[in-house]
């Protein structure tokens, strides 16, 4: 990762806020209307039209293995596009909400924490110093893997189908 002037958008989930590479945002927009799918995980929210593509949206805090998000007037859609396969493909999460963009400077930048931060380590590329404290910046090809996902949703699928 490039780490000279690396810039980031930050959101807050519950209490806490966490960080992305900025390249991987495509856009933010208002919590939509959702199409919920059946028997997917409680952290597949659903999928939206946008502007006719189907993207799926992802409850950040329920695949954390917290509590689903609880929907306020400041929740919305981050709409990313890590790399899958080489390919992009539009993914959406729900945050509690957007705080700000930053630009970082190396000395800013620390590496992740091997344990004690509530996540799966894979999950955290590395810190963010800032003066209020420590902001997470999330490996999203580690916590948005396609791969995953999909075997996380097609699995109860099976077992339906096998029963």
């Amino acid at each position: 990762m490039d780490q000279e002037n690396s810039q980031y958008l930050l959101f807050s989930l519950g209490h806490e806020t966490f960080g992305i590479a900025i390249g991987a945002v495509r856009e933010i927009i208002e919590y939509p209307s959702l199409t919920t799918l059946p028997l997917t995980p409680a952290f597949m929210r659903g999928v939206i039209n946008l502007r006719g593509a189907v993207v799926p949206v992802v409850d950040l805090s329920a695949r954390f293995g917290r509590q689903a998000t609880i929907i306020g007037r400041r929740s919305c859609v981050v709409v990313i596009e890590p790399p899958a396969d080489g390919q992009h493909r539009p993914l959406g999460i729900v945050v509690d909400g957007v705080t700000e963009v930053v630009r970082v400077g190396p000395s800013q930048i620390g590496q992740r924490p091997q344990f004690g931060n509530g996540l799966r380590a894979d999950f955290v590329t590395c810190v963010l110093k800032r003066d209020s404290g420590f902001v997470m910046i999330l490996d999203l090809p580690a916590v948005l893997s396609f791969a995953e996902l999909e075997q996380l949703v097609t699995q109860p699928l099976a077992k339906v189908a096998s029963a």
